[in-house]
C-alpha cells in the first residue's frame, strides 16, 4: 500500500511541475511580446516599390526613403547590403532616437544596364525583425548613339 501512496505523490509532483513550466512559458512568451512592441522599429512613409520611371542607360539617380524609429528604444542600422554594385545606399551611422526620422538614401547608376530593372537595398537593423527590404524599380532605354550617322 505504500508503493501506491509513494506513486501517487510522485505523480501529483510532476503534474505540478509540467503545470509551471506551462506558466513558465506563458510568462517568457509574455515578456518577449512585451519586449518586441518596445524594441526600434523602422517606420518608412511610403510603402511598396519606388518608382524611378524610364531612365536612358547611363543615368545616375537618387531617392531618400524617408522613416521614422516608432519603437522606445534607440534604433541602430547596423549594415545595409544592395543586390548589385550598381546601387549604393547612405544610412544615418549615429543612432536614430525614439520618435525622431531618418533616411536612407540609395543611388542607382544604370551604366550597362538595360531593360526592367527591380532592385532590392537590405537594412540590417536592432530591430524585429532584424532585416528590412527596400525596393525600387526602374525601365532603362538603351543609349541612342548620336555619332552614327545614316
Amino acid at each position: 500500500m505504500r508503493a501506491t501512496h509513494w506513486l501517487l505523490v510522485v505523480a501529483l509532483a510532476g503534474l505540478s511541475a509540467g503545470q509551471m513550466s506551462c506558466d513558465n512559458r506563458k510568462q517568457g512568451e509574455s515578456a518577449q511580446a512585451s519586449a518586441s512592441e518596445k524594441m526600434p522599429q523602422l517606420t518608412f512613409a511610403e510603402k511598396g516599390i519606388y518608382d524611378f520611371g524610364e531612365l536612358t542607360e547611363g543615368d545616375t539617380v537618387e531617392h531618400s526613403f524617408e522613416f521614422t524609429n516608432t519603437g522606445e528604444f534607440p534604433l541602430i542600422i547596423n549594415n545595409i547590403t544592395a543586390s548589385c554594385g550598381c546601387t549604393t545606399p547612405e544610412w544615418p551611422r549615429e543612432p536614430v532616437a525614439p520618435g525622431a526620422k531618418g533616411s536612407i538614401r540609395v543611388r542607382f547608376n544604370s551604366r550597362g544596364k538595360q531593360g526592367e530593372q527591380n532592385k532590392t537595398v537590405t537594412v540590417f537593423a536592432n530591430t524585429d525583425p532584424s532585416m528590412t527590404d527596400l525596393q525600387f524599380k526602374a525601365m532603362v532605354n538603351l543609349k541612342t548613339d548620336s555619332t552614327k550617322t545614316s
